[in-house]
């Protein structure tokens, strides 16, 4: 069978991380969803996307297929049902569809005509920028089990202090050296090759993805997530980084998301409670205005290949799209648009040509190759984001 994983409607609800990637590839826990999906199936899938993003997301289209909503995360359960799921079938929770079986034949699909399979079970759909860290502990724990299961961990080397040890998985080729692990909270899981250097405190849930880095003395209070090649210092409270970011100093971060290539500079800190301790809100990309996310606690979500300067203070609740370059002193916007040059005396637009020389340099770093595809992607976004950039 051939599994497509489609982006649905929460696209829009997921900006500025869909500006880059279709929403299979939102990590959370552990995996990116597609990653999760994957693992459960032992299959390849595919993509239904934007149009702009299907070069580098490709759709295979076979003569029978199962559409998946990209924006709910698997179970086991749930996988079983979806795999029994015959033609004219669908799986519902509420109104949301889960799962349909297609033809490539259908032109367009009539769930009217479909049988409706209800899925009463509990699962984690991503149907906000929030959920990403707000869900972040369940889908730790739920990738937690499925990477773990029937595994032996390796050694906690010695030196490393520990409670909840049964609670605690180390992949081959992981470094940690004098630091302190208390898993009573939830799992820590310390991916292929990753270091945590010494005098690092953490509180699980915690994930380190392959080749990430606690550095010196750096602070985690849980639910925590560091997608791969990420580097992290200070302290650091429920917040997901998706791949290649980096916070390698001292400063707080909390209740936020930074997508891929992030970086933010020595001593930067963000607010994620609201002195009056009121309903935070956030830059609504469908409304153009700022709407109730319904949560006290929330901080800094920003965009794939977004940088900030040293001591830069961000606001409860600030938004960052693609490409932006933040800094100086005072508190910035709390709405930065895409590929924004400049900080809180004032923004002007940052030309693409300098975004690709600094990606270029970036990605390098990492030995990965900014290409021609990648810059189509970030050309289309600038566009797509122009009629926010009006400072």
């Amino acid at each position: 069978m051939n599994y497509i994983l489609f982006d649905g409607a929460v696209r829009n609800a997921l900006l500025p991380f869909t500006y880059t990637k279709p929403v299979a590839d939102i990590r959370i826990g552990i995996l990116t969803i597609r990653e999760k999906w994957e693992k459960y199936l032992s299959l390849t899938t595919t993509t239904i996307t934007e149009e702009y993003l299907e070069e580098k997301y490709p759709m295979v289209e076979m003569a029978e297929n199962i559409m998946i909503n990209a924006s709910f995360c698997p179970t086991r359960k749930l996988v079983e049902k979806v795999k029994e799921l015959s033609e004219n079938e669908a799986i519902f929770k509420g109104d949301n569809v889960i799962a349909f079986f297609s033809k490539d034949t259908q032109e367009e699909i009539d769930f009217n005509e479909y049988k409706h399979i209800e899925f009463d079970d509990e699962l984690i759909q991503v149907k906000n920028t929030w959920d990403i860290f707000s869900l972040n502990a369940k889908a730790i724990q739920q990738d937690f089990d499925l990477l773990t299961k029937d595994r032996k961990s390796q050694p906690i080397p010695e030196g490393v202090q520990c409670i909840n040890k049964e609670n605690i998985f180390i992949e081959e080729g992981a470094s940690l050296t004098f630091a302190t692990l208390n898993a009573s909270s939830g799992p820590i899981y310390i991916g292929k090759d990753t270091e945590i250097m010494e005098g690092c405190v953490v509180r699980g849930p915690l994930a380190m993805c392959e080749h990430s880095v606690l550095k010196l003395g750096t602070k985690i209070y849980g639910a925590t997530t560091l997608g791969p090649y990420c580097k992290v210092g200070g302290e650091v409270n429920n917040s997901v980084l998706m791949g290649y970011s980096n916070k390698g100093h001292d400063g707080f971060l909390g209740n936020s998301v930074l997508g891929e290539w992030c970086n933010l500079g020595a001593d930067t800190n963000n607010s994620n409670l609201k002195n009056n301790y009121a309903e935070v809100r956030l830059w609504d990309y469908e409304s153009k205005r700022f709407a109730k996310t319904g949560l006290q606690f929330c901080g800094l979500m920003m965009g794939d290949h977004s940088k900030c300067g040293i001591n830069t203070m961000f606001n409860t609740g600030t938004v960052v799209g693609v490409s932006a370059n933040i800094f100086g002193s005072g508190f910035p916007r709390n709405f930065v648009p895409s590929f924004s040059w400049g900080g809180a005396s004032g923004f002007s637009e940052y030309k693409l040509n300098k975004v690709f020389e600094v990606a270029e340099v970036v990605m390098q770093r990492r030995n990965m190759v900014f290409d021609a595809q990648e810059q189509r992607i970030l050309e289309h976004v600038f566009e797509e984001s122009k009629s926010f950039r009006n400072y």
